[in-house]
């Protein structure tokens, strides 16, 4: 009867593991994102989108504030004419009275002949 030595591995005895060169897998990480390439396509257009429209929105507030301050400028030019024509008015019923208009013509050497004075109906 032989004697046959085996080995007993009790749970207090350490196992030596012996490393054997295995061939290393590469392992492939997925890097998760956040969003996928749609929704970034997405994101870039309605954020050039909302640029645009603010910058359009800019621009015609712009023309708009321009336009006001041509059409006060225009105000105020027919105020001050509205102002001269009133002026003027005024000048041409002064300069247009009988005693002036009699003063003139006999500063110029006009006498008054009422056979020859008609009447012309005014205005």
């Amino acid at each position: 009867m032989g004697l046959e030595q085996r080995k007993l591995y009790t749970p207090h005895t350490p196992e030596v593991e012996q490393h054997t060169p295995k061939e290393q897998q590469h392992v492939v990480r997925r890097v998760k994102r956040r969003f996928s390439k749609g929704e970034n396509i997405l994101f870039a257009l309605s954020a050039a989108f909302t640029i645009f429209l603010s910058s359009m929105l800019l621009q015609t507030h712009s023309d708009l504030n321009a336009v006001n301050k041509e059409v006060q400028l225009l105000n105020s030019e027919i105020d001050e004419t509205t102002k001269q024509n009133t002026e003027l008015s005024i000048q041409v019923s002064d300069k247009s009275t009988y005693e002036r208009i009699w003063k003139k013509a006999q500063e110029n050497g006009l006498n008054l002949n009422k056979n020859n004075v008609k009447v012309v109906p005014g205005r």
